[in-house]
């Protein structure tokens, strides 16, 4: 689909941001640890928050990938609740949205319940 061509590409660049920092992430939690017993207990605490945000940045390259293969099938773009079109605006803004605005509301309202 030509018109989604510059959100393909900007997925993609994406995608390949996330996993160099992949690549960072893991090396950290790698990393040789300190002798000294305090110093373990901060790089403990540090190996929990970068492994949270490891486990984010897998949760983003999946939706990224769900985007690339709604883009590969044609499907990109549409709402998986209504079927309407989501806007460009919206795609552009957030581009592995896979609902319209009013749906994606609907969908927080009853996850809040």
């Amino acid at each position: 689909m030509e018109q989604y061509a510059h959100i393909e590409q900007a997925l993609i660049a994406k995608r390949g941001e996330i996993v160099v920092r992949l690549e960072r992430i893991k090396k950290n939690l790698t990393a040789g640890r300190s002798a000294d017993s305090q110093e373990q207990a901060q790089e403990l605490e540090n190996a929990e928050v970068v492994d949270a945000l490891g486990n984010e940045a897998r949760a983003e390259l999946a939706r990224i990938a769900k985007a690339l293969d709604q883009l590969k099938h044609g499907d990109y773009g549409t709402c998986a609740d209504c079927g309407e079109d989501i806007p460009m605006a919206r795609l552009e803004a957030y581009p592995f949205a896979d609902r319209c605005i009013r749906c994606a509301t609907a969908a927080e309202q009853r996850r809040r319940r």
